[in-house]
């Protein structure tokens, strides 16, 4: 059965106004309209949503011409770049605003994660903050007492359930925020960018809870978020947005292929690294490893590799960069995040760059073969570029030697950069 139809679903804005309204064009479109029986005037005109360039018009698209169906107990992720129209799309369904043309059919009541956390009294504690938001959201008195407790424990925040919320920290309101949305059991969720805040601890009870209302009880959910391991893990469908236009529809490990593939410009080393530049803001123009001129290495006694890139920037960009090693047989062995280090971020960024990090290989290595992949990532946003093969080394003899060769594995260990 059909949840969510979107038919012919067009928004426009006006740039630079709150709304498009002018005495002007409310007569030009009264006359237009309602005297000369023709259609919208202004709805001819207009760009584009492409928030990286200069438009020659007042009018601009956030999304054109949507159409698409989400079954009853779909998890559909929505995926795209800052400005394609993901966030407007959701607030078109939960009716915070209005389609300038179509029509949307849902079935059943909305629960919207846009803003967690929206309407939340500073000078009240965060039980009596609970029964507003609540009530906010259409729950009934009786039904917020009912689950009270289970939405306190899943904040994670009891101890502090009876203190002002002005004394929280941001990650202790979304915690608290998507606890009372996420009881109140909606036929429809929708979710926007909920996870990119809170810790890995919640996301992983988030995504939970997520799963066992579409999965465990069957209901619909439509999720926007940049996080890319998020979208694999929750979603059995995606939808690719590109400039307020829907870009590509189906299985939801073919819509993130799809994405990380747009506008992809990509060239191989002479020594078999391929750099695959995802944003055209960004270049790469030059990868060393330790310095050197190859990337297949002998190293001997050392148990580090030393990675710089050197590239430019078109825009102001918050880089850093994220280190995966696998084994011969593709499976990742090892991995570090950004998020897991304090310092070490390349934040506002514009023209000439230099990358430059030490990966320290731990003691110990089983004999066996590894290659390392790199990703350049604006940070919490959107993965810039990705460099494969960024070195390939074999362990021969962990207490003495690592060497450049063909490949075999079992265990990585943990890995640290300084």
């Amino acid at each position: 059965m059909t949840a969510i139809e979107f038919e012919n679903i067009s928004k426009q804005y006006r740039l630079g106004l709150v709304s498009t309204k002018t005495l002007a064009h409310d007569i030009t479109r009264f006359w237009q309209t309602r005297i000369l029986r023709h259609e919208d005037p202004y709805l001819k005109i207009g760009e584009a949503n492409d928030r990286s360039t200069k438009g020659n018009s007042d009018y601009v698209w956030a999304l054109r011409d949507i159409n698409f169906k989400v079954e009853q107990g779909d998890v559909v992720g929505i995926i795209g770049k800052n400005g394609a129209g993901k966030s407007t799309l959701l607030k078109l369904l939960s009716q915070v605003t209005g389609p300038t043309t179509g029509t949307i059919r849902a079935r059943g009541r909305i629960g919207s994660l846009l803003e967690v956390g929206t309407g939340f009294h500073q000078e009240m504690t965060g039980r009596e903050n609970i029964y507003l938001n609540g009530a906010i959201l259409g729950m009934t008195r009786q039904e917020i007492s009912r689950k009270l407790d289970e939405i306190v424990d899943f904040s994670g925040c009891e101890r502090y359930i009876d203190t002002p919320v002005k004394r929280y920290s941001s990650g202790m309101m979304v915690r608290l925020g998507f606890a009372v949305a996420a009881h109140l059991d909606p036929e429809i969720l929708v979710v926007d960018e909920v996870l990119a805040v809170g810790d890995a601890e919640f996301q992983k009870k988030a995504i939970g809870k997520m799963q066992d209302v579409s999965k465990g009880e069957g209901r619909t959910v439509l999720f926007v978020s940049h996080v890319l391991s998020s979208v694999r893990t929750l979603c059995n469908q995606g939808i690719v947005l590109d400039k307020g236009t829907i870009f590509f529809k189906g299985l939801a490990e073919e819509a993130i292929d799809t994405y990380l593939n747009m506008d992809k410009v990509s060239f191989c080393d002479e020594n078999h690294y391929d750099v695959r530049i995802y944003n055209k803001n960004l270049k790469i123009n030059k990868v060393s490893i330790n310095e050197g001129d190859t990337n297949v290495l002998t190293l001997c006694d050392k148990k580090s590799v030393t990675i710089t890139i050197e590239g430019k920037t078109a825009i102001p960009l918050n880089l850093a960069l994220e280190i995966h090693i696998y084994c011969e047989d593709g499976s990742q062995v090892g991995t570090y995040s950004p998020a897991e280090w304090e310092g070490r971020q390349y934040l506002n960024v514009l023209g000439d760059f230099t990358i430059k990090e030490t990966v320290e290989l731990p003691e110990t290595l089983c004999n066996g073969a590894y290659y390392m992949n790199a990703n350049i990532i604006q940070l919490y946003v959107e993965n810039l570029a990705t460099i494969t093969n960024l070195v390939k080394f074999t362990v021969t003899d962990f207490s003495s030697s690592i060497t450049g060769a063909m490949f075999n594995n079992k265990y990585f260990g943990n890995i640290m950069l300084h």
